[in-house]
């Protein structure tokens, strides 16, 4: 029997389906343009060289905020180690921000302030290697960058404040180093606001790390976190209002943590309803890579009004809380906050993988024939157009819609992955993401391509040179015509042939998978190591083969004009004959005598149904366009396929 190419639906949840994949779709989008947004700004942002010459090592945040007035004062401990003899240090600090004093072991510090410059004049050069320390006190009205970095507002009413500082907008409420190479060792964060907001409700504050106190002094409140993992300046947010505080807890094979809420009291039940789910998605994550990152503090949610959601390490700002949302801002926490990608070429390391671990969660906890739905959307995307690389070039890297393309960087990036994994076996793809994060030299670091590549070969064992090359480096996607007949009773014979929808790949090696369905409804499933075109393959199995679905579960990159053709029964094929071949109008229809039809079926190469009818002796081609076409013929227990060519 011959059909075009098939994807398995899963019939019975169509409409959920369709849900899900609205809400999934929309969400992805809403993370991608806020990814771009950020990015733009920090592609417009030139790194300050003169931040160069130290490394920060810690910072004590000491802060006064009161959410409903937009300023903030405070004081910030910095200690860094020189990398050269230094006289002067330098801090990013935005030029409308006060600095009223710079204390180093209880002497003043001269300084001078402009163009979001901090330059403090050191008492004697610092040599190199040494670690000193200093506190800047400040204070000002912080200006937004463009992406909301100190932002005061309102929820129903009563005053909120948060911060969101990616990927340069930290300099906008304290004196930093917003270098994204140097990652600060450590920090303590101590913030003050009022006890109370004037519907006199209690604020409650929220920032990295784990919470170690609150203090009552008079009206104010003093709330200390504390956080012992790299993280870049960034990554470092504060927020207060009057939140809801309530729990989930991960039992992380018996070192529990808590995953803490905060949210609006008006939003507190439909949270509740929502974030519990939380613990689900660690779960799958901790199970399938390694022990969420900052397990010794804590992984939280924070509500705050933006229509995103940011990955702040250990406490995510959320804009909503859906499951799509949850998931891939807790990626990140793996990739993206532990290990970071390392330049904008290689953006796939947080993005295609935050991407396909949202899928991972469809898998884990909605089951195969779900997680199949959304591997075939993914390809339905990445195929709408025939080009484009995963990897990007130099050119590619100063336009932040290349950056973020959706198709490529999200989409084709997580299809990557999962080819991977269809490539190496499940057991070996997760030990080598597992040995990546592992990695001394890229944990709570920066990771290159090239990098991730290295270990998942030394992991595997493998030479993924053709693979990455193919599907990484170079563009576009196969589409494949599988050709089959039973030569014995006990036998399958399958030739695979491929095109390329892009000439930078000359041909695509892949596992294909394939599914022999019998005459009675037996299935087998097989995957066919595809090297070469035209390749032929002998596959033993114990019953008579009616039909072959082409990549059942939509683990392969290929188009949806994949073409299977039965050649089985060749006397049979031979006795139905049509002709004129090639044509221009009348097409004429022989059959064995005792041969009955039931339908007819033309397709073109796309795979695309032409027409269908019952029966007829003649067929009109005189409204098809020029080109090959295929016919099958519908008898009561196979499909007998005939080409034609249109002149």
């Amino acid at each position: 029997m011959t059909i075009m190419k098939l994807r398995l639906l899963l019939l019975l949840g169509l409409f959920s389906t369709v849900s899900f994949s609205q809400d999934y779709n929309e969400t992805l989008n809403t993370i991608r343009v806020a990814e771009a947004k950020s990015a733009l700004n920090r592609m417009m942002h030139r790194a300050n060289l003169n931040t160069g010459n130290y490394d920060l090592k810690y910072h004590r945040l000491e802060l006064n905020v009161d959410p409903s007035v937009a300023f903030i004062s405070g004081a910030i401990t910095s200690y860094f180690v020189a990398k050269s003899d230094m006289s002067s240090i330098t801090f990013d600090l935005a030029s409308n921000m006060t600095v009223t004093q710079v204390l180093q072991r209880g002497n003043t510090l001269s300084y001078t302030h402009n163009s979001d410059e901090l330059v403090i004049t050191l008492p004697a050069t610092q040599t190199t290697g040494v670690l000193d320390s200093l506190t800047v006190s400040y204070s000002g009205n912080p200006q937004s960058s463009g992406f909301g970095s100190f932002e005061v507002n309102q929820h129903n009413g009563d005053p909120v404040f948060w911060t969101l500082s990616e990927p340069y907008g930290a300099k906008a409420w304290w004196p930093c180093k917003q270098d994204l190479i140097d990652k600060i060792d450590s920090v303590d964060v101590f913030l003050t606001t009022p006890r109370f907001n004037p519907s006199n409700e209690e604020y409650i504050s929220v920032s990295n790390g784990l919470e170690q106190s609150q203090v009552i002094n008079g009206s104010n409140k003093t709330t200390h976190f504390k956080h012992r993992y790299p993280i870049p300046a960034y990554l470092i947010a504060i927020a207060a209002t009057n939140y809801e505080v309530y729990s989930h807890t991960v039992s992380n094979n018996g070192n529990p943590f808590d995953i803490v809420n905060y949210v609006y009291p008006e939003d507190l039940a439909a949270a509740q309803s929502s974030t519990a789910v939380t613990v689900d998605i660690m779960n799958v994550f901790s199970n399938l890579f390694e022990e969420y990152p900052f397990a010794n503090e804590k992984y939280g949610h924070a509500q705050f009004g933006w229509g995103g959601g940011m990955e702040h390490t250990t406490v995510s700002f959320m804009g909503n809380f859906s499951r799509n949302l949850i998931a891939h801002e807790l990626a990140h926490q793996w990739f993206g906050n532990k290990i970071t990608c390392g330049s904008w070429k290689d953006i796939w390391l947080n993005e295609g993988f935050a991407t396909y671990l949202s899928g991972l969660v469809y898998e884990n906890l909605d089951g195969t024939n779900v997680f199949s739905v959304w591997k075939q959307q993914r390809i339905d995307i990445i195929t709408s157009e025939p080009d484009g690389a995963v990897y990007l070039s130099d050119v590619d890297t100063t336009s932040v819609s290349r950056i973020f393309n959706g198709r490529l960087s999200y989409t084709k990036g997580a299809m990557v992955l999962h080819m991977l994994r269809k490539k190496l076996g499940d057991a070996p793809f997760f030990q080598a993401l597992q040995d990546y994060l592992a990695s001394e030299t890229l944990a709570f670091d920066y990771a290159k391509t090239e990098d991730f590549i290295a270990i998942t070969e030394t992991s595997s064992g493998e030479d993924l040179t053709e693979f990455f090359s193919d599907w990484l480096y170079n563009e576009g996607y196969p589409s494949y015509t599988v050709e089959w007949h039973q030569p014995a009773a006990n036998e399958v014979s399958i030739t695979l042939s491929q095109t390329q929808s892009h000439p930078s790949v000359s041909f695509f090696e892949a596992p294909v998978p394939l599914r022999l369905i019998g005459t009675l409804g037996q299935e087998q499933n097989i995957v066919l190591d595809h090297t070469q075109n035209q390749e032929s393959f002998l596959e033993t199995i114990d019953f008579t083969v009616n039909s072959i679905v082409f990549d059942p579960e939509s683990d392969l990159i290929s188009a949806n004009n994949n073409v299977l053709l039965s050649t089985d029964e060749p006397e049979l094929h031979q006795q139905l004959v049509v002709y004129p071949n090639p044509t221009s109008e009348v097409l004429n229809v022989e059959k064995p005598e005792g041969l009955e039809i039931s339908e007819v079926r033309i397709y073109n190469t796309l795979g695309q149904l032409v027409n269908q009818h019952a029966w007829n002796s003649t067929i009109d081609t005189s409204s098809w366009a020029t080109g090959l076409f295929f016919i099958q013929f519908q008898t009561s227990d196979r499909v007998i396929t005939k080409s034609v060519l249109k002149k």
